[in-house]
């Protein structure tokens, strides 16, 4: 953890997909800012290591493994989080798929997989924590999107952008519902950011043939980006520093689709 700071203090967080990569940088800035942080993961062995290691260095942090495209897990993980600190004032939607594992760009399983995961995710996850959020007198959720939900790509399996851009239009409409409640709901979208594989191995090909490094030099910035940049993208949107801030989208992305 880097050296605590108190800008989440007092405030409970739930991060989805926070064992690993931008996840887990999500939820270790958080604990580091003071909010008693619950979140959930596929990846078991990984999420008790790191709500150990947050324990450890004196944060506040329980790890409950979950799929967010079940109601079950839902409703278990939001009942459990407000049962063991009596609120819930954030909600990171950050657990999502790429299409990757889907070679075939037109299997109608990979398109269910992905909008289960990726899109029906946020909103269970939303519809679950807002009935908490009106308790505690507001709230802020907060969505990892992608810019391939505002932009095209051959390359890129279909429902992988359909789930992106439907995450991105649902947080606008949900800002517009849940504001007389003073619940934000605003949306990050990433540009080209590492795995935890290929950080590994940044000079391999990636795609179509393209290197990392071919792809970073495409940006403004001329690299892609970090973890930690991410995270601080979702502090601010989590915070009481853009509390005037709803329905919109931060893009993080080196300049990608500024060009």
């Amino acid at each position: 953890m880097r050296q605590a700071g108190t800008r989440l203090a007092g405030k409970v967080a739930i991060v989805t997909g926070g064992a690993h990569g931008m996840g887990e940088a999500i939820t270790r800035l958080f604990a580091a800012e003071s909010a008693s942080v619950a979140f959930c993961d596929l990846r078991a062995d990984l999420g008790e290591a790191v709500a150990q290691s947050l324990r450890n260095a004196g944060g506040t942090a329980d790890f409950t493994p979950a799929d967010v495209s079940s109601d079950e897990d839902w409703g278990r993980l939001v009942r459990d989080t407000a049962d063991r600190h009596g609120r819930i004032d954030i909600l990171v939607n950050n657990a999502g798929i790429s299409g990757s594992s889907f070679a075939d760009p037109d299997d109608r399983a990979g398109w269910d997989t992905l909008m289960a995961v990726n899109a029906r995710s946020v909103f269970l996850g939303a519809t679950s924590v807002v009935p908490h959020m009106r308790a505690a007198g507001g709230g802020s959720i907060v969505n990892v999107c992608s810019i391939m939900g505002m932009v095209g790509s051959a390359s890129g399996h279909p429902a992988y952008h359909a789930s992106k851009a439907a995450v991105r239009n649902y947080t606008r409409a949900a800002a517009c519902r849940y504001g007389e409640h003073w619940i934000r709901v605003n949306a990050i979208m990433p540009g080209y950011f590492p795995s935890m594989l290929s950080s590994a191995r940044r000079s391999q090909s990636e795609g179509e043939g393209v290197t990392i490094e071919h792809l970073a030099n495409q940006l403004p910035l001329r690299r892609v980006g970090r973890w930690e940049e991410i995270a601080f993208a979702a502090l601010f949107l989590a915070g009481d520093e853009s509390q005037y801030i709803t329905g919109t989208e931060l893009v993080v992305d080196g300049g990608y689709v500024a060009r």
